[in-house]
């Protein structure tokens, strides 16, 4: 007769518990990047009234005789599915779409969440909304990124500068008309900067000196290139060579170093059209401030300066875990790894298995409001019952007193 009464009384503490994680997974239904819980149960250690026998002579095998003795608490998981995503716009919002965890620190300890509401501080750096810090791979100057280094905070202040850099090398592209004259002439207009960041409009000028064959000059004061220097096309238009080089336009302004601008002209043609030559590209630029930057989904941040440049400034790191139920919470929306979760696998966004980056976007909670009021229903009713069947065995109780009077 006792037996079902502390069965019963293990059903109410563990319903009761399983009635806690409900509760707290419809608390958080509005917490950015929560996980929900769920319980399962499994029974107790049975006690045995008779064993199992084996068939003999005439006579077949009986089964055990057992009674369970309640329930106990078999697990408490976390579920890391993905949960829906809400559009905010503002680009430093950033979701996980698949696996993975940003990674947050305090200078000494590293936690690993999926809420991704972050933020600049007054020094620039990424920060969650407790001021832990972001981490990633920040760039260097010329803006490589190096994903094998160790991770570190994210560091981007407003009116980041941008240095100066010199003009080294140049790029012309598209047509000379091969129907011009001999003597006639194609300019066109270079800039070049040297290294403190002044800019020089350097005009270039192609002459036709024979049947496929045109000569180099410039005729900007203080800039020359080699004598006699010349570019050939082959018969079919294509280009052949360059002829008394190297192309490198020189030129040594006073007060800065001197100038060497290499010129390419292997993608330029020679066909019957007019004429459209014209540098493609130069890799100097003048000083810039940093005036907005944009987030791409591999977590790359790329600044956009007020001269005109875009350059990679950081990259956000993801974290992936063989075991994402195995981790611990910490509450704030941070977990930390635990000796089942294994170590975390750090790296870019999109690749190890991690998820990609989208940004002006939040990942909400992933709690379902109908499947855990459906849970509390079936929850309660399994309390209900464990209670009626501790208020029947008391009766039961009561009769067996009562057979004597």
């Amino acid at each position: 007769m006792m037996r079902s009464l502390f069965s019963c009384v293990a059903g109410l503490r563990n319903h009761q518990l399983k009635m806690d994680v409900i509760g707290n997974n419809i608390a958080n239904v509005n917490t950015i990047g929560f996980k929900k819980s769920r319980v399962t149960f499994q029974d107790t250690l049975s006690q045995t009234i008779r064993g199992a026998t084996s068939p003999r002579g005439n006579m077949g095998g009986s089964n055990p005789q057992q009674i369970g003795l309640g329930v106990a608490v078999s697990t408490i998981d976390v579920l890391h599915t993905q949960g829906s995503s809400e559009t905010t716009g503002k680009i430093t919002d950033l979701m996980i779409d698949g696996d993975g965890f940003f990674i947050v620190g305090d200078g000494r300890n590293n936690f690993f969440t999926r809420a991704g509401n972050f933020d600049f501080d007054r020094d620039g750096n990424l920060v969650n909304p407790d001021g832990l810090l972001v981490m990633g791979w920040m760039a260097d100057n010329t803006g490589n990124i190096n994903t094998m280094l160790p991770i570190g905070r994210i560091n981007i202040p407003r009116g980041k500068s941008i240095q100066p850099r010199a003009t080294t090398s140049a790029v012309y592209v598209n047509n000379l008309d091969s129907g011009m004259a001999v003597d006639s002439y194609w300019d066109t207009i270079l800039p070049v900067y040297d290294s403190q960041g002044n800019e020089y409009a350097v005009t270039i000028r192609f002459t036709k000196s024979g049947v496929n064959t045109w000569d180099v000059t410039t005729t900007t004061a203080g800039f020359s290139l080699p004598a006699g220097l010349q570019i050939t096309f082959n018969p079919d238009g294509t280009f052949n060579s360059v002829v008394n080089g190297p192309a490198v336009l020189t030129a040594a302004p006073p007060g800065v170093n001197p100038i060497s601008v290499n010129l390419d002209f292997s993608q330029m043609t020679q066909f019957a059209s007019p004429c459209t030559a014209r540098y493609n590209f130069q890799d100097g630029y003048t000083s810039g401030v940093l005036e907005g930057y944009s987030i791409d989904t591999a977590g790359v941040i790329t600044g956009r300066f007020s001269n005109g440049l875009t350059q990679k400034l950081a990259q956000v790191a993801l974290a992936n875990f063989n075991n994402p139920a195995g981790l611990l919470k910490m509450g704030g929306n941070l977990y930390a790894y635990s000796n089942n979760s294994g170590d975390p696998q750090i790296g870019p966004a999109g690749t190890g298995g991690r998820g990609d980056i989208g940004p002006g976007k939040i990942e909400m909670s992933n709690v379902d409001l109908s499947e855990e009021f459906t849970q509390m229903i079936i929850t309660q009713r399994g309390f209900q019952a464990n209670s009626r069947i501790i208020t029947t065995s008391d009766e039961m109780l009561q009769e067996l007193v009562n057979l004597k009077r």
